[in-house]
Order: structure tokens, then sequence, then C-alpha cells
């Protein structure tokens, strides 16, 4: 079996890369993975990995193996495992996965959808919070409309705990995206302040996709022109917005109701 004891080895630089850098990510279609669970989700969610690396003092080599799916091991020293892990608790592993292309057509829908659509999310955390909701609602989709970061960013990873692997997720622009739906008959609802009636007296049981936009502007015009009905969240305080990621879960999970969950 292949030991790194080095952080100066090339590979593991390579791998630091990816850690810091979407434009790697990009360039090499690849990314990286840390922990036990989020291994294991990714497999399930039919993620490729390509090579497997642990820490046998953490994870030995009997339980690397049970989430390799075939992949190369690679044995590390602590010192390599600390230059790549992101994450203060250590599990001793890591994974380099294969990036999926996230295209709108590759998404497999059910005969009466219920997707989440948000645009343009620029903080991971917020983002991997959305993917975390979804995920508790069993949603068909997520769709992020004009992406702002990088997906396969490590913050987006640790913060949904995984959740980036067992969502169906698709990225485009808000045009495209809107054409989708229409060709597939889905109503969508944009929350949004402007000509905006109270999320609660909508009907969400037909084909459906939930549309939100950051807090500080909100959705683009598009968005609101075209939907089926802008919707509202009732502020009884001060202030009149809440998390983007609290706001999905309200929606979403009204329409869950609905639905009889």
């Amino acid at each position: 079996m292949k030991q790194i004891a080095s952080i100066q080895n090339p590979f593991i630089k390579s791998l630091v890369l990816l850690q810091e850098k979407a434009k790697a990510r990009k360039q090499s279609g690849t990314f990286l993975i840390e922990g036990k669970r989020e291994i294991s989700l990714a497999l399930k969610g039919g993620y490729v990995i390509e090579t497997v690396l642990f820490l046998p003092e953490v994870c030995p080599e009997t339980e690397t193996r049970k989430l390799s799916d075939n992949a190369e091991l690679i044995e590390i020293s602590r010192e390599v495992y600390q230059k790549l892990a992101y994450r203060d608790t250590t599990e001793g592993i890591l994974a380099v996965a294969k990036a999926k292309s996230m295209q709108l057509s590759d998404l497999q829908l059910s005969e009466n959808p219920l997707i989440l659509i948000a645009e343009a999310p620029e903080k991971p955390g917020n983002i991997g919070a959305l993917l975390r909701t979804a995920d508790a609602a069993n949603l068909d989709a997520v769709i992020i409309a004009n992406p702002k970061s990088d997906l396969y960013n490590p913050n987006v990873v640790r913060s949904s705990v995984g959740c980036l692997f067992t969502n169906q997720i698709a990225t485009g622009t808000t045009s495209e995206i809107i054409a989708f739906l229409k060709e597939r008959n889905i109503n969508f609802y944009c929350a949004t302040l402007q000509n905006s009636t109270s999320y609660h007296t909508q009907d969400y049981t037909s084909p459906t996709a939930l549309v939100v936009g950051t807090e500080a502007t909100g959705l683009t015009q598009e968005w609101r022109d075209m939907a089926a009905q802008n919707i509202i969240i009732p502020m009884q305080g001060e202030i009149d917005s809440m998390n983007v990621s609290v706001a999905a879960a309200i929606l979403i999970f009204e329409a869950k109701r609905q639905r009889g969950f």
C-alpha cells in the first residue's frame, strides 16, 4: 500500500489546492470529502471515489476499506492529515471524489415533484442549511440559480453534513430554470416582499417549486414577474426578513403538510 509522510509530496500539494481553490476543483473535476458519514453518504449518492487517505492510528485500515469502494488507499502521516483536514474534530479519513455535472437535464423528478430553488446564495453555510432542510423534507431536487459559490467548497460539504450528496442538485441561469419548470408544468412560488400574498393561502399539492433569494437583495425581477404567485411569510416583529434557510424550511414544510407529509 502506498504511504505518504511529507506535506511536500506533489499529490498532497494538489489536494491542498482542492481544499482552497474553486479553480483547482473545476479544472480537476474532483474535490475532497472529510469524515466517515460524509464519505458513506457520497457513495450512497452515486459519487465515484478515486482515492481514500487515512491516518491508521485514528481510522484503521480495516475500517477504511469499508468506505473505499475499491478506490486507491493511501496511508498518511499525522502531519499530512492535519494539513488536509478541514474540521477540528478528527476522524482520520478523507476521500478524493469526482464531481457531478449538476445539469438540469440530469434531474430525475417524480410525477408530482416538490423542488426548492435558491437564487444566487453566497454563504456556504446557508447553502449547507438549505440542503439539510431539503434532505429532511425528502424533496425531489434543489436547484441553484446563478450560483455564486462553488458547491464543492469544503464549507458547503461540512455545513450540509453530507446532504450535498443526498439531494439531487442542479444549477443553471434564472432563464434556463424558468424554461425548465414551464416545460414540465411545474408552478413556482417566489418568496418576496413585493406584490405578495401570505404563503399559507396557496395550494402546493400539484407539481411545485418554491423559490427563495438572498436576504440582502431578494429575488430578481424575472422570478417575480413569472411566478404563479409571489408569497410572503407574515412578520410580526420589527424586521422584514429572516435567514433564507429558515424561510425555506417554513415554506417547504407547509407544502409537505398540504401533501400529507
